[in-house]
């Protein structure tokens, strides 16, 4: 952007720190005097310069308060450790209510400098592009200058996406199967809890989640068991699927464990076929560069039909029947597109899981005696609890295990 100069040798000093509307008025205040109102006119052409700039590819971002970064987006290796540990804690299992209770429980300050973590923190930061290095230019905007008012941007001005604008914090890869199992779970319907039992045992009779009860609260014989969250909620027909004390969980889970290291070469050579079978998007990205190159075609079409009307006096109603036409093959074209990319962020998503699960098998070396909460987090999908009280333990990838009930 062309820098404006300032008229005052302190001016000049904080030049760089001021935000462009503070340096035009800068600029316009030692002009002529003209009022508020005008200066504010001319700040608003500033945006198209801006839209110029970006176009060129030249990123004007402000960085502001974010955690694992200091100024100029420098990778602050504090408070990027407490980044990739939320990354972590979420990847294992945890939902965003158990991830903030486990960073207050560990004494781990929030952004603000606060004891106490929010769940509107926790998902800002594991949905926020800046941590693989990316930067989506233009969430919000500045909508009245003299009163500083700022809305967020739902198309009133264009937003630009940088790639590798500045260095990641977390892998590129690993952030966006974050994302995919972000929209799983929430498409799943699951429930937050802090309990790393929550949301993994699963009601046979009725498919609801298990959740934790506590008997005898104000008593000796207090315990905690899980039990299927809707088993009363049809009147006269409760569910007939048993409870489960958390030791009976553990030991379910120590024991499916066992039998899957017991057949572990198996188990990996059938996970990395699944790779080779369902993962694979050559396919699907060739298909995406053909409508992405057809949508292409479509818009030089559509451009060059709009300067021919411009220019030449023709029938407009067969004008307008070409042109929506075109605009409806796009709009086609443009649902491919986005199907073609789910279905690729899918597969690819399915390869990081296997991946990581034959990582995690390839590491298990002996029989389990105990129960390991990291492995519990990385390997299982869900346990179903059937109605005749047999147990099936499914790990992620699918590999069932059956136990007696």
């Amino acid at each position: 952007m062309e820098q404006l100069e300032c008229t005052t040798k302190s001016e000049h000093r904080k030049g760089a720190h001021l935000t462009y509307e503070e340096r035009v008025i800068i600029q316009i205040r030692h002009r002529d005097g003209r009022s508020l109102r005008s200066i504010a006119q001319e700040i608003g052409c500033a945006p198209n310069t801006v839209h110029n700039e970006l176009r060129r590819g030249r990123v004007l971002l402000h960085n502001g308060k974010r955690l694992g970064y200091d100024k100029d987006f420098q990778i602050n290796e504090e408070q990027a450790k407490i980044v990739r540990l939320i990354y972590k804690l979420f990847l294992g299992g945890r939902s965003f209510y158990a991830i903030t209770k486990e960073l207050e429980k560990r004494g781990i300050k929030s952004p603000s400098g606060k004891d106490k973590w929010y769940i509107s923190t926790v998902r800002s930061i594991l949905t926020n592009e800046k941590y693989r290095g990316d930067a989506l230019i233009q969430k919000e905007y500045t909508a009245d200058f003299l009163d500083k008012t700022r809305r967020k941007n739902t198309g009133e001005i264009p937003q630009y996406y940088v790639e590798e604008h500045h260095e990641a914090i977390i892998p590129p890869d690993l952030f966006d199967f974050v994302q995919s199992e972000i929209k799983r779970r929430e498409q799943n319907g699951k429930h937050s809890g802090v309990s790393i039992f929550a949301n993994k045992i699963k009601c046979g009779c009725c498919g609801c989640w298990y959740g934790a009860k506590v008997w005898h609260s104000t008593d000796k014989y207090r315990r905690v068991i899980y039990r299927c969250n809707k088993k009363y909620s049809q009147k006269g027909k409760p569910c007939s699927t048993r409870h489960l004390t958390e030791e009976e969980i553990k030991w379910i889970f120590v024991k499916a464990l066992n039998s899957l290291v017991e057949v572990k070469e198996n188990v990996i050579a059938e996970l990395t076929e699944l790779i080779d079978s369902v993962c694979q998007t050559e396919e699907l990205t060739e298909e995406r560069d053909k409508v992405e190159q057809e949508l292409g075609s479509l818009t030089e079409h559509l451009e060059t039909l709009i300067r021919e009307n411009a220019r030449v006096a023709q029938d407009q109603n067969a004008y307008l029947k070409q042109e929506n036409e075109i605009r409806a093959r796009y709009v086609e074209k443009q649902g491919n597109l986005e199907k073609l990319d789910e279905q690729i962020a899918e597969r690819e998503s399915k390869r990081n899981t296997l991946e990581t699960i034959i990582q995690v098998i390839c590491g298990i070396n002996e029989e389990q005696a105990e129960f390991d909460e990291d492995l519990w987090s990385g390997l299982l999908d869900y346990i179903v609890v059937k109605k005749d009280g047999q147990i099936v333990v499914v790990f992620k990838g699918g590999i069932e295990s059956g136990i007696g009930g």
